[in-house]
């Protein structure tokens, strides 16, 4: 019989169902096998007792997880095996789950037991690639792979380097021993090697060096070795010299235990020659360091567990020299966190200590909380749910002199909602709650010298509805709209809270609400900022809208717009009637051009507090580039000095060996350009090598200028794909 383009079943299980009168259709077992014609011309035939198969002129077979392609196969379903020849392409599963292709001109492979064997042929499984004139694997206990032939981490038809040996031996730890081995930079042999043994990943002993110039070190040289003595144990040795400020290092660990948890931790100790280059305002002691120590236990039962030890020795250390660490969390922090989540409630303990005096803390020891989820009541349309807990709190301020104080604080919050559909279409949420919340006599206060008891209730109700249009016939070219819909969700929140018996002046301010761009929530227990709780009488409305099109298939949003804001019925001496005006877009008018917005609308003063703006343009794999506005007006009672940044990143790939990456920003309040980074990228097939540039306008001081070399073996890279994007920087080794 032969094949359509859209393939056909030869299954010995489905054959049997067919003569039943079973449907085509019906559901095919697993190991059922599968021919597919590769262009329309295929053949297959079966034998009288069903038993073997013969396919022609290009098919596929597929069988147990695995797929052979070829110009003609030979399959018996009694021993597995197939013959194939004729561009013969093998893809399977390994043990590890890896898929594996290996390419040939006549392979025999045996389906059941993962075996090929095979004439001249070519291997691929990145970072490893290989070929050779014969192959036998097998897949089994010790999925030994013997060859003769060649081996590289170059992906080239003419690899840059490789190791050509009379037989090879790869294991399924990718351990490749090598027995009469020459070691080829090009065509050039460069070493011999009788019998060489070595693991197909990144080394388990290695360095790692970066050097460059930067005017606030000097030259320096940023290295590193690694050590992987375990699969499961990673140890590094960090040395750094730089000119100016002098030698710097410390050691670095990382480990799995398995069930028992996986952290890290390290230490770094420099004494700075030049501490004065610092931007800290007051004195900083020449010996610097940091230590960061972390572990973490997840397990299926829902136990969680996390401890963070983080001290350094003063504020700065981490932004001169620890400036990734220092942009994802400048003030870290010391805590032990655990906890414990069942289907109806969570169980958590937080302990956090100040151990960095010179960051404001609020030490919790410790701090246990019960949450009751969100559960239905029996079979009555309400839900229940609450939130409680007890903790020992203690406020440490940075500043010299400044208040410091503690108490004891009992806290238990419990709610009723019942949330339900009316007419079908609107979605209506009432809500009852009450909060009692207890401070012991506070340490440290003059103005609160006794014992508190605070009482308070809310009430409130949600309603949304969800309403959608479709235009099935709707064409835009400029859009590159192929039909429509349109989605609005209209958002209503009323909350009342009634004021309570003792106002936040009234008590120890420990989790206090904090100055946000944001609106924060106005539902409890979302809002958590529990002795800042106070009277409220405030809708909040918002409105949702997506108009969203087909392209190549995959629906996607055109545009996406939210608006929202809080009308304020009985405002409090600190609020004002009507809340700014919050404004979020993106909009995507073709698939490689994305713009967003950002707005903070003051409808009293009818001016912007705040605005983000950016335009991302892709029109290729090789450009892309994007520019935005950062805009925040001035704001001395809150913010303090605003800002008006202009910015801009772009990547080019100017050919397939050449690459550059800019980076740009501009204060246009006072037309400095604060910073400007360049990378350029020369691909050298097995390896990448990155030169970088930055220079960054301090305003007080001088000029900041770093220039740094970088290099990179492909198949094992230092960096994630993307990284260098999202974090420019680390290119710079900072």
């Amino acid at each position: 019989m032969k094949l359509t383009r859209t393939g056909a079943w030869v299954a010995w299980t489905l054959t049997a169902l067919a003569q039943e009168g079973v449907p085509k259709t019906a559901t095919v077992d697993p190991s059922s096998i599968r021919i597919e014609s590769r262009d329309g011309l295929g053949e297959v035939e079966l034998s009288p007792d069903a038993r073997t198969a013969s396919a022609k002129n290009g098919v596929v077979v597929h069988w147990m997880g695995s797929a052979v392609s070829a110009q003609s196969v030979t399959l018996s379903q009694e021993t597995g095996e197939a013959t194939a020849e004729g561009d013969v392409v093998v893809e399977y599963a390994a043990e590890t789950g890896e898929r594996i292709r290996w390419k040939g001109q006549k392979v025999r492979f045996d389906f059941r037991q993962k075996r090929v064997e095979a004439g001249s042929f070519r291997f691929g499984a990145g970072p490893l690639f290989l070929r050779g004139d014969r192959l036998s694997v097998t897949q089994g206990g010790t999925n030994q792979v013997v060859l003769g032939g060649e081996v590289t981490t170059d992906d080239a038809a003419e690899p840059g380097y490789k190791i050509r040996a009379k037989t090879l031996s790869i294991d399924s730890s990718r351990t490749i021993s090598a027995e009469d081995a020459l070691l080829y930079v090009g065509k050039v042999p460069v070493m011999y090697f009788p019998w060489y043994v070595r693991k197909a990943d990144r080394h388990p002993n290695f360095f790692s060096i970066t050097p460059g110039y930067r005017s606030l070190y000097g030259p320096y040289v940023l290295g590193s070795y690694h050590w992987l003595s375990r699969t499961n144990l990673e140890t590094v040795v960090d040395l750094d010299y730089r000119q100016r400020r002098g030698i710097g290092g410390g050691p670095r660990l990382s480990y799995d235990l398995g069930d028992l948890g996986k952290g890290r931790g390290g230490f770094y100790f420099i004494q700075d020659q030049a501490p004065e280059l610092s931007s800290f305002n007051g004195p900083i002691d020449p010996d610097r360091y940091r230590f960061d120590l972390r572990h973490s236990i997840t397990n299926d039962s829902g136990f969680e567990f996390k401890g963070v030890v983080r001290g350094q020795s003063d504020p700065m250390v981490l932004r001169d020299f620890f400036e990734r660490e220092f942009r994802t969390d400048p003030q870290p922090k010391t805590f032990v966190e655990l906890s414990q989540l069942n289907s109806n409630w969570s169980l958590d303990f937080l302990a956090h200590a100040q151990v960095n005096e010179f960051f404001r803390t609020v030490e919790r020891l410790p701090d246990v909380r019960l949450r009751g989820l969100r559960q239905q009541i029996g079979v009555t349309p309400i839900y229940y749910e609450s939130d409680s807990s007890l903790a020992y709190l203690r406020y440490r301020d940075a500043l010299a002199g400044g208040t410091n104080y503690a108490a004891f604080r009992g806290d238990t919050y419990h709610q009723l909602v019942s949330p339900h559909m009316v007419g079908g279409w609107l979605n209506v949420s009432p809500r009852l709650g009450a909060r009692a919340t207890y401070y012991g006599d506070p340490e440290g206060l003059n103005t609160i010298n006794s014992d508190k008891e605070r009482w308070v209730a809310n009430t409130g109700v949600d309603v949304g509805f969800k309403a959608s249009r479709v235009w099935p016939t709707f064409s835009s070219a400029a859009l590159d709209m192929n039909g429509a819909r349109h989605i609005a969700e209209p958002q209503f929140s009323y909350v009342f809270v009634p004021e309570p018996n003792r106002t936040p002046t009234e008590l120890p301010q420990f989790d206090r609400e904090l100055i946000s761009p944001k609106l924060l929530p106005i539902h409890f227990p979302d809002y958590t900022q529990i002795d800042s709780v106070d009277s409220q009488n405030t809708v909040r409305l918002g409105l949702r809208n997506k108009v969203q099109t087909k392209r190549e298939e995959q629906v996607e949003n055109v545009l996406n717009w939210s608006l929202l804001s809080d009308w304020r019925i009985q405002q409090r001496n600190d609020q004002t009637q009507f809340s700014d005006l919050y404004s979020e877009v993106d909009f995507t008018p073709r698939s490689w051009l994305t713009l967003t917005s950002e707005t903070r609308f003051n409808a009293v003063t009818r001016e912007f507090r705040e605005s983000n703006h950016r335009a991302t343009w892709s029109p290729t794999e090789w450009f892309d580039w994007s520019i935005g506005h950062r805009f925040l007006r001035d704001d001395w009672t809150l913010y303090g000095a605003g800002n008006n940044v202009i910015f801009s990143r772009f990547h080019a790939k100017l050919n397939e060996n050449w690459a550059v990456r800019g980076v740009h920003q501009f204060e246009a309040r006072d037309g400095t350009l604060e910073e400007q980074q360049y990378q350029v990228y020369r691909d050298l097939r097995s390896w990448t090598v990155g030169l970088g540039f930055r220079l960054r306008e301090n305003r007080i001081g001088p000029q900041d200028f770093t220039v740094a070399l970088t290099i990179s073996l492909k198949a094992f890279p230092r960096f994630h794909l993307g990284d260098d994007r999202s974090n420019p920087s680390m290119l710079l080794g900072m």
